[in-house]
């Protein structure tokens, strides 16, 4: 579907300007009628019957709102400018996704939406139905989809959540080509979403291929979050183009193990961290162990041979690599 967009601007002052003239000449006539005799009367009432159907010409559209017509079952056109217009009164606003909500901004309760319950002193259950607003906003939204538990390429279950900034382009497709384009906006999030993950693993891990090249790289779900958050964004634009849809960009907003192994995965982490702390500690104390040998031998302090030296490594190791401070002993005598 072709969107055809209506440049009819001002038009609806004046046509209401007119209406009001025709109900002053109507009721001038009935007026005059009582005197001058029935036909006048007549022509009058006739007019005040149907010229009202004039009102539902009327349309008011307001900033980054779009307004999508059908006259009897075809489309009729897109108003997309805020103002005051006049369009066949026989034309029906559309918009099958007026009563849509989603997790996004714009689709709050609002009482011009939902049915009201009227408490009073006459009928405290009175209960009242408001139009629903068929106009299609036009401004950048945001659809926050709820969290997915997804396994990464690892087999790994991970939780994570995207925000999508988005809005409509395309009016006649959003309406027309798809049967509800929030609906069909959030599923695609959610298929994008899962196709990408299973793509990466949730930390580094060797011999994996997130590009598609045939060679190993180190991206992943907690390091490559934009490169990641962009793919998701192609893949997301690449299925919602017949709807109309624009997507501005994707943000990953929540990423965690799931926590069924989430408590394992920590400890993994942990023993991690430890290994490469006690390699660094273990790199340093040699280092110091060496530097020791050397300025001895250099300074002539004590000659040391290579029983006393082992001995010499072995204590200098346990200290400085140790978890508690070294209990000194004190030796008085020769140590043979």
């Amino acid at each position: 579907m072709k969107e055809k967009v209506l440049h009819r601007k001002g038009t609806g002052g004046l046509m209401l300007v007119l209406t009001i003239v025709i109900y002053v000449l109507a009721f001038a006539a009935i007026i005059l009628g009582i005197a001058f005799g029935p036909l006048p009367v007549f022509a009058g009432i006739v007019v005040c019957c149907v010229a009202w159907i004039l009102f539902l010409g009327l349309k008011v559209v307001g900033p980054q709102e779009a307004l999508v017509l059908t006259l009897f079952g075809k489309y009729y056109g897109t108003i997309k400018e805020n103002g005051f217009y006049f369009v066949n009164p026989f034309c029906v606003a559309v918009n099958p996704a007026a009563e849509t909500k989603l997790n996004q901004s714009g689709d709050v309760d609002s009482e011009s939406k939902k049915r009201l319950f009227v408490a009073s002193a006459e009928n405290a259950a009175a209960m009242k139905s408001v139009p629903v607003n068929k106009k299609v906003s036009l401004k950048i939204m945001t659809l926050n989809n709820s969290r997915q538990k997804i396994n990464d390429c690892l087999g790994n279950p991970v939780e994570i959540g995207i925000a999508v900034i988005w809005r409509v382009t395309d009016t006649a497709k959003a309406v027309f080509d798809v049967d509800n384009y929030k609906e069909f906006l959030s599923l695609q999030c959610d298929s994008a979403l899962r196709n990408i993950v299973r793509l990466y693993p949730y930390d580094v891990a060797p011999n994996v291929d997130t590009t598609g090249d045939g060679i190993a790289d180190e991206g992943s779900l907690r390091g490559s979050s934009e490169v990641v958050a962009n793919r998701i964004k192609e893949e997301i634009q690449s299925k919602v183009d017949i709807a109309g849809i624009e997507v501005i960009e994707a943000r990953i907003t929540y990423l965690a193990y799931a926590p069924e192994i989430a408590a394992v995965m920590l400890q993994r982490q942990q023993a991690s961290a430890i290994i490469d702390a006690r390699k660094m500690i273990v790199d340093g104390a040699v280092g110091m162990v060496e530097m020791a040998l050397e300025r001895l031998n250099e300074n002539d302090v004590v000659e040391l041979d290579e029983e006393r030296k082992a001995a010499m490594v072995s204590n200098l190791l346990v200290v400085l690599c140790g978890n508690h401070d070294a209990q000194p002993v004190v030796n008085s005598g020769s140590l043979y």
